[in-house]
């Protein structure tokens, strides 16, 4: 029997055990990726419950604020049956505080097959990730559009205005800055633009191999070892240049407290607001402007894309501003890149308490697989979408796409008020339009990754004080406030402070996973 057939007769027994019994067989508790509170009687939530006779308790966490509040609720004894773990490198946290059921690998095998299978078939080593001494803790969570780095973006009017091109180099990046700043760009009369902010700076560390203003630390490899990118001696050319523009007010002064000023966190405000006129900030599908590429209308037909997020935001309030793209700017070394995402995208865990109760166990990864890799692709867009002829409908007499239907294909979070989306994102899903022009426009090209997405001990403990650490000391010499020299005791300080033994652990770790290092 395949697979799908085999997952096929799992979905008929629960239907058939269903009608048995009308008594929830277990309370589960769920996490998952929430930008607004999924209610407790959300249609899809109810569906679920019915069809798996459970009673389904999803935490409402905001994603902005995730860690926060599950840690709160972790400090007063409450613990979530499906542990969402957003950053991949809190696995170790969360298991050495003993919050963490071990998953058996036959139990996930035969209770979450169709999931198993299409990670199996991406790439098998991403197992190894969600290990802690040879068991399995964390079922991986792979995002393969993470193969499209972040975008660098620039005000494409303010380039026509100022007779300049997108540059490529790091010496072109500065002249546009330039001229963005003192140009006068918006034709108001008045000095009030900048070239860049905070985000955008990564791409002037990229010229250099690096990316630095990360959540997390970013390691990279050099000569067959791992190096910490914001500790490279490069980065000193890098904050030459950043410390003279922001001298020269090229940068936004307000870029300390970054671009974001609240609500939906990938929109740049001061890129929005027309302060500045380049970044590099959220993900390509935060960029789209209308026409990039065409998607299909309720009717099934091909109707062009509209802006989105930020390109949307930015001509609500100036409807005659338009972006381009550029390529990652050449340094004098002849490197270039931009920030990327990893595919290790988040774990998920199951919690420590939820294998107290005979079966839970398996119930949890049964829901878990009927909802993230489900073989009916009927059922899975359902999963993630909602009720066909009232959320979505295929494209006329197709059953291979599908499109939203009014209102929802303008409401940004209905998936959460429906209870729809709650499972992990596997690969092996299709590729859509969006992906095809990403694609297209050389995204996938140029992405500079963290080369370590585990945590060790050493991380785990000192993390957090050396990001900031690293901030504060990159912010200061940026500013003005140490010189550029200072930096070579920021980067004694930085390994006396636990950043020796962070990189001795992450290069331990390396030297016995070369090859899973490289799994992306």
């Amino acid at each position: 029997m395949s697979g799908r057939e085999s997952a096929q007769v799992q979905q008929q027994n629960h239907l058939a055990s269903a009608e048995k019994d009308t008594t929830p067989q277990y309370n589960i508790s769920w996490t998952m990726h929430q930008n607004t509170a999924v209610p407790e009687n959300a249609e899809m939530i109810v569906y679920l419950e019915e069809l798996f006779h459970v009673d389904l308790g999803v935490w409402n966490l905001e994603n902005k604020r995730y860690e926060d509040l599950l840690d709160l609720e972790l400090a007063q004894g409450n613990i979530p049956d499906l542990f969402r773990i957003r950053q991949p490198h809190d696995l170790l946290k969360y298991q050495t505080q003993g919050v963490l059921a071990e998953i058996p690998q036959d139990v996930l095998e035969q209770h979450a097959p169709n999931l198993v299978q299409r990670i199996r078939d991406y790439d098998p080593r991403y197992f190894e990730y969600g290990k802690i001494n040879d068991s399995l803790y964390g079922i991986p969570v792979i995002n393969e559009t993470n193969i499209y780095r972040t975008p660098i973006v620039y005000r494409a009017d303010w380039l026509k205005k100022l007779g300049l091109d997108t540059p490529t180099t790091l010496e072109e990046l500065e002249t546009v800055l330039y001229a963005f700043a003192k140009g006068d760009p918006d034709g108001n009369g008045k000095q009030d633009t900048y070239g860049l902010s905070k985000e955008g700076m990564n791409v002037v560390f990229g010229a250099f191999g690096q990316t630095v203003f990360t959540e997390q630390l970013y390691f990279n490899l050099k000569n067959d070892q791992l190096v910490i990118g914001a500790l490279e001696p490069e980065m000193k050319q890098a904050l030459t240049y950043l410390q003279k523009w922001y001298r020269d007010g090229i940068i936004d002064p307000e870029f300390i407290t970054g671009e974001n000023k609240g609500g939906y966190k990938h929109l740049s405000h001061a890129f929005i607001n027309g302060k500045i006129g380049m970044t590099s900030m959220g993900n390509y599908y935060h960029w789209t402007q209308a026409g990039d590429y065409n998607i299909l209308n309720e009717k099934g037909e091909e109707t062009p894309m509209g802006a989105s997020f930020n390109v949307y935001e930015l001509q609500q309030k100036n409807a005659d501003a338009k972006v381009v793209f550029g390529a990652p700017v050449v340094g004098p070394g002849g490197l270039s890149g931009s920030k990327g995402n990893n595919l290790l995208m988040n774990f998920i865990a199951i919690g420590a308490e939820a294998v107290n109760e005979p079966g839970k166990l398996e119930k949890i990864l049964e829901i878990l697989d009927y909802v993230s890799a489900n073989p009916d692709p009927h059922e899975q867009i359902r999963m993630e979408y909602g009720v066909q002829g009232k959320h979505w409908d295929w494209d006329g007499k197709s059953t291979n796409t599908f499109h939203l239907l009014p209102p929802y294909n303008r409401m940004e979070n209905y998936i959460n008020t429906i209870g729809s989306s709650i499972g992990m994102t596997v690969p092996g899903g299709s590729i859509g339009e969006r992906e095809q022009w990403a694609d297209s426009v050389g995204l996938s090209e140029g992405g500079i990754y963290n080369h370590l997405e585990v945590a060790t001990p050493a991380l785990i403990q000192y993390s957090s004080d050396l990001v900031s650490m690293r901030d504060k000391a990159y912010i200061s010499i940026i500013t003005g406030d140490q010189s550029v020299e200072s930096f070579d005791t920021f980067v004694k300080e930085f390994m006396e402070a636990g950043g020796e033994q962070v990189l001795r652990e992450a290069n331990e770790w390396y030297k016995e996973h070369p090859e899973t290092s490289s799994a992306r």
